[in-house]
């Protein structure tokens, strides 16, 4: 099947490769000539393992492209996917700027039937506005579904080609059997493709995404009442995990949640729930926690030193989570910015996410190639992305290069009777 996928940021850049994997002709369009030539010239802008290799393999094998010929692509396309991005607008809501655009430039382009699938995360009646932006613009035939995404960065690859579920938006028979026949190879393990009129498709994506947000707001206010009554919260997780009913995922406390999803999602459902005269209490709550729980850390400290003007602290972590190189909304950046708003210097460590935090913070923090460059003359250590290289570390050799033996382990990835056993003043969440 020939394919258009029009963005070719995170999302366009995994479906449109893992299309071109399955035997597809896909063709990524940006508007951003730079990132289009970088492509053409192998360089992926975004990290997420195991995309690299197989964008390499595909464009060898002369299934994946890369242009900013949005006309010449639709034209010979039968399938084109908008993945363009919705960022936050002013009241919360999700701004379909970019995608309203995009389907315009398409209906402009279209030649013959074609089917318009909406990608993006986008509120509940963004299809209709498609078709109607379409329709304006051409007599040709074309369909639109919504079919979201549920990727998680850091394992999106395998989250797009071994499902768990796919969600087809869709009132045309034939659009159905369009997908049904796209989506075939990556549902052979039975798992489900669920079809549904293209509302509901849209909605499932932001529920999808403010329950996981919920979860783990309800563990981080569980975590402090933990440490108020002297329970332990990973005692109380393994009790409460092990009911079927809910399950282990999501129910670690920690710094909060960030990343380019969950923070927007929420903000958009409640924008939407609002615009039909609700006020999603629950939801407003969620995220005043999340707010909270990424400065938890830095009252904490205050606390503990008093006057952080003059101190000089070890980040390991920068990344929202492990796996990936976004920060955004990464509760790194709350963290940093306090610690340098209070006078306090910073040397920070991750994995990949590096460059991108330069581009954030500039020279006014230090960068390490190694987790113990950071250590060097440390007040403490702020622990805020849970990397697997940061769980076993040699402790001893820790102590010997800090200033001050104190840890921040805002991820839970030390057992706190061992670091006290080794000399540390440890501060977990929620451990008593």
């Amino acid at each position: 099947m020939k394919l258009t996928i029009v963005g070719s940021g995170y999302v366009g850049l995994v479906a449109g490769t893992c299309f071109a994997d399955s035997g597809n002709d896909v063709i990524c369009v940006d508007v951003d000539a730079a990132k289009i030539k970088a492509l053409n010239a192998g360089k992926v802008p975004i990290y997420e393992p195991g995309l690299e290799e197989l964008v390499h393999k595909n464009v060898r094998e002369k299934r994946l492209s890369f242009s900013t010929d949005l006309t010449a692509a639709v034209g010979q396309s039968e399938v084109v996917f908008i993945a363009v991005g919705t960022p936050e607008g002013e009241s919360g809501d999700a701004d379909l700027r970019h995608v309203l655009s995009a389907a315009e430039q398409i209906g402009r382009a279209l030649k013959h039937y074609t089917l318009i699938v909406d990608k993006s995360t986008v509120p509940v009646g963004t299809a209709d506005q498609v078709r109607e932006t379409i329709a304006r613009v051409t007599d040709q035939a074309f369909d639109v579904v919504s079919n979201p995404e549920f990727l998680k960065e850091g394992a999106a690859i395998d989250d797009f080609l071994k499902p768990d579920r796919v969600v087809i938006g869709t009132n045309s028979e034939h659009a159905r059997k369009i997908m049904a026949e796209l989506y075939g190879p990556f549902v052979r393990t039975e798992n489900p493709i669920l079809y549904m009129d293209p509302r509901s498709a849209e909605l499932t994506k932001y529920a999808a995404n403010a329950m996981l947000a919920t979860r783990i707001s309800f563990m981080n206010d569980m975590a402090l009442l933990c440490e108020r009554v002297g329970a332990d919260v990973d005692a109380v997780r393994k009790g409460l995990g092990a009911d079927k009913r809910i399950g282990y995922p999501f129910l670690f406390p920690g710094v909060g949640y960030g990343g380019s999803c969950f923070p927007k999602d929420v903000k958009a459902l409640v924008a939407t729930a609002r615009d039909f005269g609700i006020e999603f209490d629950l939801l407003r709550a969620v995220e005043r926690t999340n707010e909270n729980q990424k400065r938890l850390m830095l009252q904490r400290a205050t606390k503990h030193y008093g006057d952080l003007a003059g101190k000089h602290f070890a980040i390991w972590g920068l990344a929202f989570k492990p796996r990936t190189d976004d920060m955004r909304e990464a509760p790194a950046l709350v963290m940093l910015e306090g610690l340098l708003g209070k006078g306090a210097t910073i040397s920070a460590h991750d994995p990949v996410a590096t460059p991108v935090a330069k581009r954030h913070f500039g020279d006014r923090i230090h960068y390490t190639e190694t987790p113990y460059e950071a250590l060097e003359k440390a007040d403490g250590l702020f622990v805020l992305t849970e990397w697997n290289e940061f769980r076993r570390p040699d402790f001893d050799r820790m102590k010997k290069i800090m200033k001050q033996p104190v840890v921040f382990d805002g991820r839970n990835i030390f057992d706190p009777a061992r670091m006290r056993e080794r000399g540390f003043v440890y501060f977990g969440i929620g451990r008593s």
